[in-house]
């Protein structure tokens, strides 16, 4: 077997052992047993287990192409389709989710282990998830397309509908007896969810506007009953006057 094939061949047993039994529980000797080699080969081709960590990142990154999310809806970003921008993402997500459970099990595990896997992997991609969408959120609340709320906030909730989805239907529901929908029907729901609300109503209003809404009503208040006090009291002044003469 060639070099770069034997080294993919570990890189791969690595990351289903990782994702089966967590890193505290898998040695490099066992992934050496595993790929039926020996452990210095694995050391040939990884220095230690954080260069490891490291090459399993970057061969995600190279399959699902995921260091930025906008690669996947250039076109529907270039016309300002905000629906197929979120639906775009959360498709693709979905997808690649479906493709590589394994991947989300070993995230998992770093996770909770505490492992240097997470640290990188929040590095690598959730920071810029978070920037790259974010900005192209910030864009189009400066158009007005889109109510001010912080970009992280819409971030957040985005990708939070995804990726519960992503976990139900790979760890915990896997025959999908909860909700058994295609990946392409929960892109569509979870976008227009995101862009237009739940709220039976023609227009939601944001928190922000409502606050504004409120303080101008409350200040509307304060005059008409300024007003009216005013008016009560030159009323009775009026009548002490009258009552002397």
């Amino acid at each position: 077997m060639a070099g770069d094939e034997r080294r993919l061949q570990i890189l791969r047993i690595a990351m289903r052992l990782f994702s089966q039994r967590g890193f505290r529980g898998t040695t490099t000797k066992e992934i050496a047993m595993a790929a039926g080699v020996s452990e210095a080969m694995v050391f040939r081709h990884f220095a230690n287990k954080e260069a490891l960590y490291s090459a399993i990142l970057d061969q995600k990154a190279c399959v699902h192409d995921a260091l930025d999310p906008r690669l996947a809806v250039a076109e529907a970003i270039a016309r300002k389709d905000d629906r197929a921008v979120f639906e775009g993402i959360a498709l693709e997500a979905l997808n690649q989710h479906d493709c590589d459970p394994e991947f989300q099990r070993l995230l998992l595990h770093s996770a909770l282990e505490e492992h240097d896997l997470a640290h990188m992997f929040w590095e690598k991609f959730v920071r810029r998830v978070y920037r790259s969408l974010g900005n192209y959120i910030s864009e189009r609340q400066r158009e007005g397309a889109i109510v001010e709320v912080a970009p992280a906030i819409v971030v957040r909730a985005f990708i939070g509908m995804v990726m519960h989805h992503s976990l139900n239907n790979n760890l915990w529901d896997r025959k999908r007896s909860l909700l058994k929908i295609s990946n392409q029907v929960a892109a569509r729901e979870f976008a227009g969810i995101l862009l237009n609300g739940i709220a039976a109503r023609a227009e939601v209003v944001t928190p922000r506007r409502s606050f504004k809404a409120a303080a101008k009503s409350s200040a509307a208040k304060n005059a008409v009953r300024g007003h009216r006090n005013g008016s009560q009291k030159n009323s009775e002044n009026s009548k002490r006057k009258r009552s002397r003469k």
